[in-house]
């Protein structure tokens, strides 16, 4: 992936569990926390990192996700603890201010964090995310029946294992949202795990269950008004389709689109734009 910046490790305690970084650039350079999405890891950004040589890049494995640790086993995801846990790690690096990006799921969990602690964020970058799914009241009652019962039938559910590493590699590379090997094999060397019968994907299942709990678009909505910082919004024109109405709602956005899919940062062409994107973003 022309990956010429030295990368490193960093480790954090939250809440008595380890959460894992993945991190490009010289430790006192201008910060960026940035996060993945669903079901990815920390390594999403292996191509888009390097091509910000002015940044310290601190990607990180999201609970459940990469090298982090996992929830308790009665604990469901919620994405406001998400919210959460980014703010103990940035103040674990002493980040008073910092610019905040994320991809997908990242993205909303980024903007939940911009609109509830804007102080904290001087520029916000989104890509192919705005905010997080939302149930409405009425549907409310619907969605914990559908949650519950999901994770009853998930209990004691064995996962199976793929015989080899390019059998994996295959299945994510055909996966929802399709990327290409090198993009793969990159995602894999924090997604999976080697065990005597097979490779596992490190990722805690119960990441596929849906939320007991959703916010409503009311909710969702306010959180994108209080944003304070600069946005950037980078969309695949053949990734998925955002609300223009949550997009009118952010008070100060520039929005970009470019051919690419829902993983266009990890395409070779997107990912060079969307860097000269960032770095001419963050100067200003």
């Amino acid at each position: 992936m022309g990956n010429t910046l030295q990368t490193d490790e960093l480790r954090f305690t939250v809440n008595d569990h380890q959460m894992v970084a993945k991190c490009w650039g010289e430790p006192d350079a201008k910060p960026v926390l940035a996060l993945h999405g669903w079901l990815d890891n920390a390594a999403t950004f292996n191509r888009l990192a390097p091509l910000l040589p002015d940044v310290r890049f601190i990607s990180l494995d999201l609970m459940g996700h990469g090298f982090s640790d996992h929830r308790p086993t009665s604990t469901p995801y919620y994405i406001w603890d998400n919210v959460q846990d980014l703010m103990i790690v940035a103040d674990q690096l002493k980040l008073d201010r910092f610019t905040l990006l994320g991809h997908s799921m990242g993205a909303s969990i980024a903007t939940l964090f911009a609109g509830a602690f804007p102080r904290r964020v001087d520029k916000l970058v989104l890509i192919e995310g705005v905010a997080p799914l939302v149930t409405e009241p009425d549907a409310a009652a619907e969605q914990l029946a559908l949650a519950i019962k999901k994770r009853i039938r998930m209990q004691g559910r064995p996962q199976k294992p793929y015989p080899d590493f390019d059998s994996a590699v295959l299945a994510r590379m055909k996966g929802r949202w399709p990327v290409d090997e090198c993009a793969a094999h990159g995602l894999l060397e924090r997604g999976v795990i080697q065990r005597e019968d097979g490779f596992y994907w490190r990722s805690d299942p119960k990441l596929l269950l849906p939320s007991v709990l959703r916010l409503s678009e009311e909710q969702v909505e306010s959180f994108i008004r209080g944003v304070t910082a600069s946005v950037l919004l980078v969309l695949g024109e053949s990734g998925i389709p955002q609300s223009d109405r949550r997009i009118a709602n952010f008070r100060t956005i520039r929005t970009e689109s470019l051919s690419g899919g829902h993983h266009l940062h990890l395409e070779e062409q997107a990912a060079g734009l969307i860097a000269t994107m960032i770095n001419e973003f963050i100067r200003v």
